[in-house]
């Protein structure tokens, strides 16, 4: 398989032409971070201001900021000014997570180029989703970069989010591990919404549906504070449920989502009785002891599991952390809690239950769900 595909960011920063919408557009709005980076690691908004001058005009920032400062969930990002570009910064993680008329104004096309993680509580999916329906709404054109599914596209896990439950984590029917790219979900969102929208998206060539991030030949920019390598990426559509409960998902640590845990819980032990649930068999749960920096248990030895991936295709998630959480509550009934909200500006609804999509699962593990029961609950449905 060719091992270097090109990025369409690649091949603008090559000197290919350019795509047609992006040629005959008169000012253009950039959706970006820092992760958004050729092969030469370049940022998107400096090829395109090579490449279009001073017709880019405009850039806007996903959740954490043009620059992935921000560590956590509902942190906002103020709007800034690049200082070299010259150009307004939007933070569409701020007082508006949809861009306003204000900041669409004068715009004839809005480029999109995040890279995506291929699971559905990932907000920058609902941010592209937010600014295709402001962009309908506005009459200004979208091209999206299309980057890879760092997980592939062949495989997905997790029930299918109930739109009673839809929130800033999931805003439409999508599993967990969606196995779609950014360009896909756009396209996806268009139809599904009935967009009166000119959407172009310009494809990644020479990537197989199951090649997964380390099969690309490039090396992984954290696209968020807490995503620092692909590990945390392969782990984290399971591992993202830790933020809906009182264990820690690893934050304050160099590995998070990776690394798990809480004060009361013994490693030996969690790890036994995720393995009796069904964890993964191809998940290797490490037990281990570390100490948060900052976070949940900030400054407090924990006991807790490392999660290894034996082979990364065959690795499931989704299925491991169901396990986890299950033993946590069954080792641990005294001390295990499910977070209460708010989280991701959701004020009513348990945070596990926007994040699973129902309060089925939430409602099983409390049932001592068995090994069968989280099998269902982790198949796409």
């Amino acid at each position: 398989m060719n091992t270097t595909p090109r990025f369409p960011l690649d091949r603008l920063a090559d000197g290919a032409p350019l795509p047609e919408p992006l040629a005959r557009a008169r000012r253009i709005g950039l959706l970006c971070n820092q992760a958004s980076v050729d092969h030469r690691f370049r940022y998107a908004h400096d090829v395109l201001a090579d490449r279009c001058g001073a017709r880019l005009a405009a850039l806007f920032g996903p959740q954490h900021g043009l620059w992935s400062e921000q560590q956590d969930n509902m942190i906002e990002t103020g709007h800034a000014r690049h200082r070299r570009l010259r150009v307004p910064v939007h933070s569409l993680y701020s007082e508006t997570r949809k861009p306003t008329p204000a900041m669409l104004r004068g715009l004839d096309l809005l480029v999109v180029d995040l890279q995506d993680v291929g699971t559905r509580v990932y907000t920058y999916v609902w941010t592209l989703q937010l600014a295709l329906e402001a962009c309908a709404e506005q009459g200004v054109a979208v091209l999206v970069l299309d980057r890879p599914n760092p997980l592939g596209t062949a495989v997905t896990e997790g029930a299918v989010l109930d739109p009673a439950f839809a929130s800033f984590v999931g805003l439409a029917p999508l599993p967990m591990r969606h196995g779609l790219t950014i360009g896909g979900f756009a396209r996806a969102t268009v139809a599904r919404l009935g967009l009166g929208i000119e959407l172009h998206v310009e494809p990644v060539a020479g990537v197989p549906p199951d090649a997964q991030w380390p099969a690309l030949g490039r090396s992984w920019v954290p696209t968020s504070p807490n995503l620092p390598r692909f590990e945390s990426v392969l782990v984290y559509p399971g591992q993202v449920l830790l933020e809906g409960t009182n264990l820690s998902e690893g934050r304050g640590t160099t590995t998070p989502f990776e690394i798990c845990g809480a004060p009361w819980l013994d490693g030996d032990d969690w790890a036994a009785a995720a393995r009796e649930l069904g964890a993964c068999p191809q998940a290797v749960l490490r037990p281990v002891r570390f100490e948060p920096t900052f976070h949940k248990f900030a400054g407090d030895s924990c006991g807790g599991v490392f999660v290894h991936a034996l082979d990364a295709q065959r690795f499931r998630p989704y299925r491991t952390t169901l396990a986890l959480l299950a033993a946590a509550r069954r080792l641990a009934p005294d001390h295990f809690r499910w977070r209460q909200p708010p989280y991701e500006y959701e004020q009513v609804r348990m945070p596990i239950d926007i994040l699973a999509g129902s309060a089925r699962l939430r409602e099983a593990i409390d049932d001592r769900a068995t090994a069968a029961q989280l099998d269902e609950l982790a198949a796409p449905r």
